[in-house]
């Protein structure tokens, strides 16, 4: 079911989460209320350890909340199994991660192919979709590389097309140039930006580079388990 027109694409409501750590429970979120909109670029700021990651997770349905409702597409992820919520990650979320996470027995085809065949589209037509893809990050002449033979930025790039082939709605990025050289990190923030504006995505992302932050519709710093809006230029 997609959101209603008009609805927040994400919503979360007094969302809490807390750990079990030597027998003491340590809050990490503690109520956290935000909506995300439909096309927004939300940036997540804050000390390491903070909950910034904690939170992708939450909204992503790998993880559930201690307390609270996490909403996203209209669908309630804390209502659903863990099957639901599998399959809604599938359909629905692209990954982009700071070690671009490629499958190194994988060509660079191969990755991209791979959210197409876990959604049940194969043959000719995953193909063509991941082909263009590749063409969109200007690696169309690298399909038949393995991930080991590309640079850094070649290899965020690719990662950036197999978290964009399946046509999610929402996109979450951690510290996606964090491994990058601030040069080439900054090419492939442009190119993510580009490409998820044009195609109206939803960006959820955490960073600590200025450069996202001056380019973000939101920015959100998560401070002792609470979440406080800030103006781009502050959080700079």
């Amino acid at each position: 079911m997609l959101n209603p027109t008009g609805a927040p694409l994400v919503r979360l409501e007094r969302v809490s989460k807390a750990y079990e750590e030597a027998g003491r429970s340590r809050v990490v979120l503690h109520e956290v209320s935000i909506s995300l909109n439909a096309g927004e670029l939300v940036v997540l700021v804050g000390k390491s350890g903070s909950g910034k990651s904690t939170l992708l997770n939450l909204v992503s349905g790998i993880d559930l909340p201690t307390s609270g409702e996490v909403w996203v597409e209209g669908r309630p992820l804390t209502k659903l199994s863990e099957r639901e919520r599998t399959l809604f990650r599938r359909r629905s979320v692209g990954f982009i991660f700071q070690f671009f996470n490629l499958v190194s027995t994988l060509t660079v085809l191969e990755n991209v192919l791979l959210p197409l065949e876990l959604n049940g589209i194969t043959g000719s037509q995953a193909k063509a979709r991941a082909v263009a893809m590749l063409d969109a990050v200007s690696l169309a002449d690298r399909g038949a590389s393995y991930p080991d033979k590309l640079s850094g930025g070649e290899q965020q790039r690719v990662a950036i097309a197999r978290a964009l082939v399946h046509n999610p709605a929402l996109i979450l990025a951690d510290e996606p140039t964090g491994n990058l050289d601030a040069e080439t990190g900054q090419q492939v923030l442009d190119l993510l930006d580009r490409l998820t504006r044009q195609a109206g995505k939803t960006m959820l992302m955490v960073t600590h580079s200025p450069e996202v932050v001056g380019t973000a519709d939101s920015v959100l710093r998560v401070r002792e388990g609470h979440l406080v809006q800030e103006p781009a230029v502050v959080a700079r």
